[in-house]
């Protein structure tokens, strides 16, 4: 019964994660990136990648939105921090005006728009890494789905290996390339499993309510207005008055809001009607002070500055949701933990990729000529796992080699990302796999380790600029991009060698029939 047991964990493990590895693959190194979600979005803006934090912002801010959009219904202003660069405006139109909504990027001391080239920076990759960028339900319905089962694989690669602490000191390098890459799966899987069910687990909590949204109905039934007022603090706009009134000072709400959340600072200020008498300010706290992000709002009356509401997020099933959601964002990190966390998603992202190839080695010993599924799967392991790399490396550069005044210059780079990846998918169709395979890790390795160069010839935001001025968060992205160019050019060596080992290895001997 045990040996039985054992065995379907292994069938389960190894065809389960098959099928979604590719799509974990992508969510995982995606996912890593965001933990440097606003470093990149500042290296992708040359042109200010300086921190201009300022206690003027939301006065600012304000000011500038009553010249560049007096007649809007909603202003939400998204304030600067130590890491983030700019004040992030969004605009939201009446009926009958456009554009509908607008996004203005502002600078922080004075509300100047920011003069820095178009770009979706870090976010880009952030969004990708639970939505696919792909329109509506489908991708989150996907990412949600491939979270599930890759908790089913940790379960079952915990029963598989019940000598756990034994296979992570088991590692054997020169005993065959098979129980090379076993142990390398094995290693990383129980170094860093902690983490890996922890990410897992919370990563399942933003989107829960998409996922199972039955409690939701049965409290709330079709009044979603009542649900975002209860649970995440945002109430529906009033109506307006129609009458002219001004808009009350912001400093005294944002001074009101610190002292009652004990130096917490405002992250997001939401002003429904500006000059209007039925004005209201919603301050919003930000989430980068603390670990369990419970929704902490406090709304004003716009025109007399008097407190109308105040949430604190209070309740066991809010506290639950919120520390979830806090763990898994790691929005209150500082550096060394970012660092930290970036390391095990990376070596999530590897566990992953070692058992895709460690899947594909171990079928092709025991096919005298390889299948077409096979092939498929060896080519959809270099898709994901080399085509992914190339194409992120081709969304860096198009931000240094797109004209900086191109409108559309955005969606250009984010084209540039897709069709690198479409070329990286159709390429072992025109080339081999096994082809292919030494091809585009030669390719990127040349993309990443060449990075930092072409920026440097492209931009002041170099490693000369960067490490001078002690810009260590801008500084890490090339200095990552030099890490992978080596370590994919390890990769491409390393496969030269064995492909020229099964080239040269002799043929087995066979009797010669007489003539």
């Amino acid at each position: 019964m045990n040996g039985s047991f054992r065995l379907s964990m292994t069938w389960l493990h190894n065809w389960g994660g098959l099928v979604v590895g590719w799509l974990l693959f992508c969510v995982f190194l995606t996912g890593t990136t965001a933990y440097a979600r606003f470093e990149i979005t500042r290296w992708m803006q040359p042109e200010r990648i300086e921190a201009a934090d300022s206690p003027n912002a939301a006065a600012a801010a304000i000011a500038s939105l009553w010249r560049e959009a007096p007649q809007a219904r909603r202003w939400l202003i998204t304030m600067p921090d130590e890491r983030r660069t700019a004040t992030q405006v969004y605009v939201y139109n009446p009926p009958g005006i456009q554009p509908a909504f607008r996004k203005l990027w502002l600078e922080p001391d004075d509300g100047r728009p920011v003069q820095a080239r178009a770009t979706f920076g870090g976010d880009f990759l952030y969004y990708f890494h639970f939505d696919l960028r792909v329109p509506g339900l489908v991708g989150r319905y996907l990412i949600g789905a491939a979270g599930v089962a890759l908790l089913v694989a940790l379960i079952t690669g915990f029963v598989i290996h019940r000598r756990v602490f034994w296979d992570f000191f088991a590692f054997r390098p020169g005993r065959s390339r098979t129980r090379l890459w076993m142990d390398v799966h094995n290693a990383l899987g129980i170094i860093v499993l902690p983490y890996h069910a922890l990410i897992t687990v919370t990563g399942l909590v933003p989107l829960m309510l998409l996922y199972m949204p039955w409690g939701l109905q049965a409290a709330f039934g079709d009044r979603p207005a009542a649900f975002n007022t209860a649970v995440y603090a945002e109430p529906p706009p009033p109506p307006p008055a129609g009458r002219a009134a001004p808009l009350t000072a912001i400093e005294p709400l944002l001074a009101e809001a610190v002292r009652r959340w004990d130096g917490g600072r405002p992250g997001w200020i939401i002003i429904d009607n500006p000059g209007d008498a039925a004005a209201t300010i919603l301050l919003k706290r930000t989430d980068s002070d603390r670990v369990v992000i419970r929704p902490q709002a406090i709304l004003f009356d716009g025109t007399t500055g008097a407190v109308r509401t105040v949430w604190e997020g209070t309740g066991g099933a809010a506290a639950t949701r919120a520390g979830a959601y806090g763990l898994h964002m790691m929005r209150f990190a500082d550096t060394p933990l970012r660092l930290a966390m970036i390391l095990c998603g990376l070596a999530g992202t590897a566990m992953i990729g070692t058992g895709q190839v460690y899947w594909i080695i171990k079928r092709r010993k025991r096919e005298a000529a390889p299948s077409f599924g096979l092939r498929l799967a060896d080519g959809a392991n270099l898709a994901v796992m080399v085509g992914l790399p190339i194409a992120i490396a081709a969304y860096f550069w198009a931000n240094r080699l797109l004209p900086t005044g191109l409108a559309g210059r955005e969606t250009s780079e984010a084209l540039a990302f897709f069709a690198a990846w479409l070329l990286a998918a159709l390429h072992p169709a025109l080339r081999g796999v096994q082809r292919a395979w030494s091809e585009q890790l030669v390719a990127a390795a040349l993309l990443w380790a060449a990075l930092p160069l072409m920026n440097a010839l492209t931009s002041q935001a170099h490693l000369g600029v960067t490490l001078a001025r002690g810009l260590w968060g801008i500084a890490g992205i090339d200095l990552t991009a030099l890490a992978t160019g080596a370590l994919f050019g390890l990769l491409a060596w390393r496969h030269f060698r064995a492909a020229h080992r099964r080239v040269d290895r002799p043929l087995p001997s066979a009797s010669v029939p007489a003539p």
